[in-house]
């Protein structure tokens, strides 16, 4: 074996012995990065790098649309609009049988739509419709499984800072992959539904229907969610038709969840200023991930071990969608480990050189945007699996009252649903590529 490959592998055992000793996985990738290029080419190289790349990483334009959909998050949550499309979706589904636990799911869509976080949507959702979940006393199992897989939208619904980093990494179009993730997450929102539909009907009194209400507040609950909407078709679809690129449109959408929030919430001052200590963290957090990542890529990239993978799994025998979803695979059990942007950003210099040697029978630009909707949805699929599940320990810690093991028990039939949407992303890629290509021309 080639030593500079045998320096690589030992370089990425080193990475997975510093995680598993709960070492922050920015400062891991620094310091294998850092210390595996000093052995293999010497000082005067890495410090070359250093000299340069954290410039050259941060200052593209793209970068900068990360801490203004970060912002927009965070002024969401203070602005209360999780409550606005609670209730309105509670007016629309609330009395059917299994109603508020799909309000719930619609209202975590809405909020997705403007928070673009997994955690942040589960824990804020969860504040919200726990209590009239317990209310209307749905089983444990089905209360926590609801809000625990409805923070799955948060990642995938457009726009998503998880997705604004893969298109980064990869160098794909940020407009193309907001584009292809919209109706995969759309399907979610309906197969996850679907999914409460039946099992309300297999366990008849895990989620009993809710009170119907009159014509005038379903009117005005209604009417409560416009701005909610109003604000997601001007960010959203102004990327859309063109009128403006994803750093722009996420400015806007800053400025009119302010205002929304000024006008009809009372935000003060004191939240602003909390929403920009906030965002000032997690954009610092992630751009530090972002350069240990960068550092991590050209270390493993001189020492050949991209290379060496993908050559391996090309002549391996096995069929490009066996591969594709032994990938997927390993996906879904790191993200049981780790969070999904510490995933995305690790695994993804190793996968993608991998998936773009495969031949798919289409141009790579389109592989770029498929993959990348797969791998955001396995990712998802991490948050609400077993042992870890991130969103399941957000949930449990706010229903205390709820064993753990009810709350895998009631996620275990979205993980289903999401297998079935899985399967029909796989078969069709059209289903995430037909917008970005009606949008391209």
């Amino acid at each position: 074996m080639d030593q500079s490959l045998l320096l690589g592998l030992v370089g990425l055992a080193a990475l997975v012995i510093l995680i598993g000793i709960r070492m922050p996985i920015a400062y891991a990738m620094i310091l294998v990065g850092a210390l595996g290029t000093v052995a293999l080419n010497g000082h005067a190289v890495i410090l070359n790098q250093l000299k340069t790349l954290g410039f050259s990483q941060f200052s593209k334009y793209d970068m900068s649309v990360i801490p203004m959909f970060v912002l927009m998050g965070y002024i969401a949550t203070r602005a209360g609009l999780s409550q606005d499309l609670f209730r309105a979706a509670n007016a629309w589904f609330g009395r059917m049988r299994g109603g508020v636990a799909m309000s719930a799911i619609a209202a975590c869509a809405g909020f997705g739509a403007v928070c673009g976080s997994s955690l942040a949507t589960a824990t804020t959702m969860g504040q919200v419709a726990l209590p009239e979940l317990k209310r209307y006393r749905y089983s444990g199992a089905l209360a926590t499984g609801t809000l625990a897989a409805g923070g799955l939208l948060g990642i995938l619904i457009p726009p998503s800072v998880v997705l604004v980093v893969y298109a980064v990494i990869v160098e794909a179009n940020i407009v193309s992959m907001f584009a292809a993730a919209l109706f995969p997450g759309l399907i979610a929102v309906v197969l996850f539904i679907l999914v409460i539909a039946i099992y309300v009907r297999v366990v008849p009194d895990s989620g009993p229907a809710g009170d119907r209400i009159s014509w005038s507040e379903w009117i005005s609950a209604t009417l409560g969610v416009v701005p909610v909407l109003g604000i997601f078709v001007i960010v959203i679809g102004g990327i859309y038709v063109g009128l403006y690129n994803p750093t722009p449109a996420a400015a806007v959408g800053v400025a009119l969840v302010a205002l929304d929030g000024s006008l009809r919430r009372g935000v003060r001052l004191s939240d602003y200023r909390w929403a920009l200590l906030e965002t000032a963290k997690t954009s610092g957090m992630i751009y530090l991930i972002l350069f240990g990542a960068e550092l991590l890529k050209i270390f493993m990239s001189r020492g050949g071990v991209p290379q060496a993978a993908a050559e391996m799994m090309v002549n391996s025998g096995l069929s490009p969608m066996v591969i594709l979803i032994l990938l997927l695979l390993a996906l879904i059990v790191l993200g049981c480990l780790m969070d999904s942007m510490s995933m995305i950003l690790l695994v993804m210099p190793f996968f993608w050189p991998v998936v773009s040697e495969l031949d798919f029978g289409m141009p790579t630009e389109d592989v770029k945007i498929w993959f990348g909707v797969l791998a955001l949805i396995v990712v998802e699929l991490g948050l609400i699996t077993p042992p870890v599940g991130m969103n399941v320990f957000v949930i449990s810690s706010l229903a205390k009252d709820v064993p753990m093991s009810q709350t895998f028990k009631g996620v275990a039939p979205f993980f289903l649903g999401e297998l079935v949407r899985l399967a029909l992303l796989i078969a069709f890629p059209v289903i995430s590529l037909w917008l970005p290509r009606l949008i391209s021309g």
